[in-house]
């Protein structure tokens, strides 16, 4: 699958598997919101998950994606991660909420509450995409 395809796929679903390898090589897997916002795919998550440690040490995650029913076609997504700690991740979590959620009654609040959980934003690059066939 063309990575393009991956991408768009995303912009219409946004609930994913999150897979990372833990200190031993084993899998840790977390279900996540995934946004694409300015032709990236992002999530928001703490700095101090386990996932977020994980992604520090070894930034290859896997992302598979399907739709909110889990009905239809899903997509894996092989990517590199790239963690963006506050305060630079303060507008991408503005634009994340904004792509999923829409406007915030009150933005000084959440960006409060931003602050107080240790929010960062993860980015992906995608660097493979299918599947091709279905079996």
């Amino acid at each position: 699958m063309e990575i393009e395809k991956g991408l768009n796929y995303v912009r219409d679903n946004s609930r994913a598997v999150l897979a990372t390898r833990r200190r031993d090589g084993s899998p840790q897997m977390s279900p996540v919101n995934i946004a694409v916002v300015d032709e990236e795919i992002i999530m928001s998550t703490r700095e101090t998950a386990i996932k977020t440690w994980n992604m520090r040490r070894d930034p290859t995650t896997w992302l598979c994606v399907f739709p909110d029913k889990w009905l239809g076609r899903w997509v894996q997504l092989q990517c590199r991660a790239e963690i963006v700690s506050l305060p630079d991740a303060m507008d991408l979590l503005v634009s994340y909420y904004r792509t999923l959620s829409g406007e915030h009654p009150d933005w000084d609040d959440y960006k409060k509450a931003m602050l107080d959980d240790q929010r960062c934003i993860i980015k992906f690059e995608i660097e493979a995409a299918g599947p091709d066939i279905q079996g």
